[in-house]
Parts: structure tokens; sequence; C-alpha cells
């Protein structure tokens, strides 16, 4: 299960709340500024993926700061998230030469 959220710029501090909490802290937690992201707009995208009980926590500690994003907007930050990752784990791989 997943969440992604858009929270503005300058709310960091809250978002730290959220990777420090007991529960929501335990869920993959990522965070990007939107724009490295190629998400238009200001502002940071964070995505959780966890348990349903841990993704329910952040959106909880999360609610009234930013929104949520749903549907086709919530599935091309998931990819653009994953992209990332990839590119990052093949750059890994030419740098040891996997």
């Amino acid at each position: 299960m997943y969440r992604v959220f858009r929270v503005p710029a300058g709310e960091s501090a809250k978002v730290d709340a959220v990777l420090k909490d007991d529960v929501a802290g335990r869920q993959s937690i990522l965070v990007r500024d939107a724009r490295s992201l190629g998400v238009p707009g200001e502002g940071m995208v964070v995505l959780v993926e966890g348990s349903e009980a841990g993704v329910a926590r952040a959106e909880a500690l999360l609610q009234g700061l930013g929104k949520v994003l749903e549907g086709r907007e919530a599935e091309e930050a998931l990819a653009r998230f994953r992209s990332q990752d990839d590119d990052a784990v093949s750059g890994m791989g030419l740098v040891f030469g996997a």
C-alpha cells in the first residue's frame, strides 16, 4: 500500500515528525523536491509505502498540511520515484562494475 502527498515548501519539520513517529517512521518514506522529481509546482512530494496502519498513520500526521495525490497524479509520481531509484541503482552498477 502507498500514498503520495504534496507538501508545501517550508514544511519539512512536519515531514520530519512523520519520520520520527513510531508507526509511520517504520514505513518506507521518500521525500523529494517537486522540481527534482519532475512534478510541476513548488514544495515536496512524499511517498509513503508500507502497511495499511503505517500509511494511515502517516496520512493522519500530514492531514491538513498538504494534499494526498490520487489517481493518475499519484501513479505518475510513484513512477517518477521508481525511475529515480532505478537510475541510482544503474549508476551504482557502473561505479562498481556490476
